[in-house]
């Protein structure tokens, strides 16, 4: 299910009637981070649809945070003016980030005029009715085309045609411009099949060759990257556990098979770190923590993550991942067992046991950690939420039949509703 809205009762249901909050601290203070450092230029309601929750229920939390800066504000002065410094560099830092984005698409080998944007040899030929149409008056249009070798038919039907394919020409440019724009958009990581899907729901009736030649001719090529990281660092003495999925990453409901592995980001000479658990059905990532550290807390805080975002009750769902020591740990076994979670680890040193979360951590490192680094681990973090919430609810996934996940799961449990009620 979706992570529901429940506007300013969310941000509070942990204390009033003591049910447990749907959204860890981790992700409140992201949220807040995230909505702060749009300093002004955004609401409240636009952040909080990147993030899933209502309007009202990020006005809370934000009110909250508040306060509890306002009163530890004369213990940690000092602390609050070096925050202050290092958001001021924040917004710089996003504000550069961003214009150099925007331009990119605009510098990105653009045709330069006179080259062959049509079939080899047709540029010729429109410059021959361009020169009789420059001369006819002084040669006469038969002695110019036996001249140039052509027909007179040929060119009086090129000027019939011309306000068509002046409109052509318009339409096409548009379209181009479109596409630029929505590859801008997307951090210039989406190839056709993606900006096709984008075009199409926007009510644009375009066929995806097309748009392939239209990319093609202009030189706006989706990113592609193939790098492999090892983080695993298996406990050869930990409990065996059993293979539950035998590399079938496929599902036909939520909350049936999750899975889920340990990446690092670079920052600056350090590292900070980042734990996922994804729903195999809907290809959400619906629990992640990032932390500055590789022990067992940082998988079973993107656990807990998950169990919240579900409402809770996951009896019985697999978590499948690899046999490093975070996952064989004996806490993360007590978190699985607590929330009846059925643990399924896949051999060492076989990245198609677990290719789901490995194709995951492609697509971050393809479509968001490629060419960018970073000093600042609270930057990092802070991008690496807003690209986790985008990943959610703007992506299209191939294998959703270039849906977005939160799309996938809208439609799928509007299926089920149906069905139930039928």
């Amino acid at each position: 299910m979706d992570t529901p809205d429940n506007g300013s009762s969310g941000a509070q249901e942990g204390c009033r009637d003591g049910r447990q909050s749907l959204y860890t601290e981790e992700f409140r203070k992201d949220t807040v981070v995230l909505y702060r450092a749009a300093d002004g230029k955004r609401t409240y309601a636009s952040v909080a649809s990147d993030v899933g929750i209502s309007g009202e229920t990020l006005r809370t939390w934000v009110r909250q945070d508040t306060a509890r800066n306002t009163r530890s504000a004369d213990r940690a002065n000092a602390d609050s003016e070096a925050e202050a410094d290092e958001l001021a560099q924040l917004l710089a830092e996003n504000a550069r980030l961003r214009g150099a984005e925007k331009g990119m698409a605009a510098r990105t080998r653009d045709s330069a005029p006179g080259s062959r944007l049509f079939a080899q040899g047709g540029e010729v030929k429109t410059r021959r009715w361009d020169f009789i149409s420059a001369h006819r008056v002084e040669f006469g249009v038969q002695r110019l085309c036996r001249v140039l070798g052509t027909s007179r038919s040929g060119y009086y039907k090129h000027l019939a045609t011309e306000d068509a394919r002046a409109e052509h020409a318009a339409e096409e440019a548009a379209t181009v411009a479109e596409i630029r724009a929505i590859h801008a958009q997307h951090r210039s990581a989406y190839g056709a099949p993606r900006v096709h899907a984008e075009l199409r729901s926007r009510g644009r009736r375009i066929n995806r060759k097309r748009v392939t030649r239209l990319m093609r001719i202009h030189h706006v090529v989706g990113r592609h990257l193939r790098r492999s990281k090892r983080t695993t660092i298996a406990d050869t003495s930990a409990p065996a556990v059993p293979d539950l999925m035998m590399r079938d990453f496929t599902a036909t409901a939520m909350n049936t098979k999750w899975c889920g592995d340990i990446t690092y980001i670079p920052v600056g000479s350090s590292w900070l770190y980042l734990a996922t658990v994804i729903d195999i059905c809907s290809r959400r990532v619906v629990g992640w923590s990032i932390a500055d550290h590789m022990r067992a807390e940082l998988v079973t805080d993107a656990i807990e993550m998950a169990v919240r975002a579900r409402g809770g009750d996951v009896g019985g769902v697999i978590f499948h991942s690899d046999r490093g020591s975070q996952y064989t740990a004996a806490t993360f076994a007590d978190v699985c067992r607590g929330h009846g979670i059925r643990p399924s680890r896949g051999r060492v040193g076989s990245s198609y046991d677990n290719a789901l979360a490995e194709s995951f951590f492609q697509g971050l490192e393809r479509e968001w950690l490629y060419g960018r680094s970073w000093t600042s681990k609270s930057q990092a973090r802070l991008e690496l939420f807003e690209w986790l919430s985008y990943f959610n609810r703007r992506r299209r996934h191939s294998a959703l039949g270039y849906l977005t996940p939160v799309e996938f799961e809208q439609r799928l449990i509007a299926s089920s509703t149906l069905s139930v009620a039928a």
